[in-house]
């Protein structure tokens, strides 16, 4: 038995699109990375990290997506260390009672998503998922992203990505 301590602030409780990048560490001591963000699309709702972290690591079987890629890789979660770097919200959780404004900014937020893990897994990291999106990719508003995730990433370079304005599959 051990005293286990996690502190954040406020503003990770915030609804809205976020992107992220878990970072963990097995025993074995090679970190996985998992690249997602928030923003269903399933629905209208568009989460906090915080929800979507508990959400990651829990056992529903729709939504436990970084407990079940880190299984198929070999790693017990229970037995793992995790660093989790949220950006956001870059976009508001919309209000519109039809879906399209959502989709739009869902579709913004998916299109980084797919080319923040393809640079990360271009920077030597272990990408465990393939982020797959066909939106066309707003290169100046990724190109703040990618910057702000050099910080937390030292080899992720701040040069922008070099891939296609739409991002295919």
């Amino acid at each position: 038995m051990k005293v286990h301590e996690l502190s954040f602030t406020g503003h990770f409780l915030q609804r809205g699109f976020w992107l992220y990048v878990w970072e963990v560490t097995p025993p074995d001591g090679k970190p996985l990375f998992y690249v997602g963000r928030t923003g269903d699309s399933s629905s209208t709702n568009a989460q906090s990290p915080f929800n979507r972290m508990g959400q990651h690591l829990g056992f529903a079987k729709n939504s436990n997506m970084l407990r079940k890629y880190l299984q198929a890789h070999g790693a017990s979660p229970e037995h793992s260390s995790f660093r989790l770097v949220a950006l956001g919200p870059l976009e508001a959780e919309s209000v519109a009672q039809t879906r399209g404004e959502h989709d739009s900014r869902r579709d913004l937020v998916a299109a980084m998503e797919k080319a923040l893990a393809d640079d990360i897994r271009s920077a030597g990291y272990v990408v465990m998922n393939n982020v797959r999106c066909r939106k066309e990719l707003d290169a100046i508003r990724f190109a703040e992203v990618r910057t702000a995730f050099t910080m937390a990433f030292s080899d992720l370079s701040p040069s922008p990505s070099t891939g296609d304005q739409v991002m295919t599959a």
